[in-house]
């Protein structure tokens, strides 16, 4: 008996794509193309023709589950509308592990209150000055500011109310990493909310995302605002360091949010349980 050997080439028959891959394929091209071009006050740029070649995908297939170009872009603007970029530093980790990082290297400051003070200073302005630049330099943030700014003027009313949403569910889970990294930092440093402020950490992190996005906006027309630094001492701090506008307007807005805690006493049993938190 003769082995036979599966047909290759054109007589081999691709698979069928349902119409949910189809589909699928079709929003991560148009994605990926957005991600390189950045999103503009509409989608004209976007060629439709482009965006089936690209997902390689059958056009029949394609045409079947949007009959108009207008009911894939409708699809496209939710997409974008779901996915809120991370807050990344320049080399794609959380910047939350970058600060720990410095906090672990300068350890001994956390033995003294104005070591603690100091070093609060610093990891804020560190911290915002990371993200200051992976904001400013992704295609993905400028897209998304641009779709919050933007979305209002779509003409349909049901389409504008369902992008709204998954836009508010987006800003959610976003703002809860942002608190929940400030809520670790400040328990470390041993500080606390201002008890009059009355508020929280998620208001806390409002702020400080609304702070952000205007510096990135603004620097998009005025690139001097994210190359201009000050040498100086800020805040209190014991020593002078290169400040920019971005980082001072985060850093003032977090402490005006923060005391230190009262309850919280620097012994060497704390010291030490620090000292195992940075480790881990």
């Amino acid at each position: 008996m003769t082995n036979e050997q599966p047909p290759t080439g054109l007589a081999r028959r691709r698979r069928r794509l349902t119409d949910a891959e189809t589909g699928q394929r079709m929003l991560d091209a148009a994605l990926a193309m957005i991600e390189r071009t950045g999103l503009t006050v509409s989608l004209e740029h976007i060629s439709f023709e482009d965006v089936i070649r690209d997902a390689g995908v059958a056009r029949s297939a394609v045409y079947r589950r949007w009959p108009y170009k207008d009911l894939f872009f409708s699809d496209l603007l939710m997409e974008l509308a779901k996915q809120a970029p991370a807050s990344a530093d320049a080399d794609g980790r959380p910047s939350e592990d970058a600060v720990m990082r410095l906090a672990r290297e300068r350890i001994d400051q956390f033995a003294t209150a104005r070591g603690r003070h100091d070093l609060c200073v610093e990891l804020l302005r560190q911290g915002a000055l990371r993200d200051f630049e992976a904001m400013y330099a992704s295609t993905q943030w400028h897209t998304y500011i641009a779709l919050h700014a933007t979305f209002l003027g779509l003409a349909d009313g049901t389409l504008r109310t369902e992008v709204q949403a998954a836009l508010e569910s987006a800003e959610r889970g976003l703002n809860d990493q942002i608190a929940h990294s400030y809520e670790r930092l400040t328990a470390l440093l041993g500080l606390r909310l201002r008890p009059d402020l009355h508020t929280d950490f998620g208001e806390l992190a409002t702020s400080l995302s609304a702070t952000m996005r205007g510096f990135v906006l603004t620097a998009l027309s005025r690139p001097d605002l994210a190359e201009r630094t000050v040498r100086q001492g800020a805040f209190g701090a014991t020593y002078a360091a290169e400040w920019s506008q971005p980082a001072l307007g985060i850093t003032a807005a977090a402490l005006a949010f923060l005391e230190p805690d009262p309850q919280v006493e620097w012994s060497e049993g704390r010291l030490a349980q620090v000292a195992r938190v940075l480790e881990s």
